[in-house]
């Protein structure tokens, strides 16, 4: 009665990624995450951050410096473009910033 449907070994067609829930002979990603008790600290992670920002500030300058060189694979719309960035990532960090401050207000509310 079912021999008109195709036969697929649907097992055998699942592609893994780092997310599997390490069901058969696939390791968790997750599972080793969780059970990892390293983790960076605030100050690394925070640290880490400004980096990033420091990077993305430099950018428009870095970008352009080499179209006003002449650099022929810089575009103008590439300086636009990191400028916005710059810009946002700002605007990101200026939340960011007043959150934690925000927190830590709270958090020193708080009678023990």
């Amino acid at each position: 009665m079912y021999s008109n449907f195709p036969q697929y070994d649907l097992a055998s067609r699942i592609q893994h990624t780092k997310f599997d829930t390490g069901f058969g002979n696939m390791p968790s990603a997750r599972m080793n995450r969780v059970e990892s008790t390293e983790s960076p600290n605030f100050k690394q992670v925070f640290s880490g951050l400004m980096e990033d920002l420091n990077t993305e500030m430099n950018a428009p300058d870095n970008l352009l410096k080499d179209v006003m060189s002449g650099n022929q694979n810089v575009d103008i719309h590439d300086v636009m473009t990191a400028m916005s960035k710059s810009e946002i990532s700002i605007s990101v960090a200026t939340q960011i910033v007043g959150k934690v401050i925000n927190a830590y207000d709270r958090i020193s509310q708080i009678s023990v």
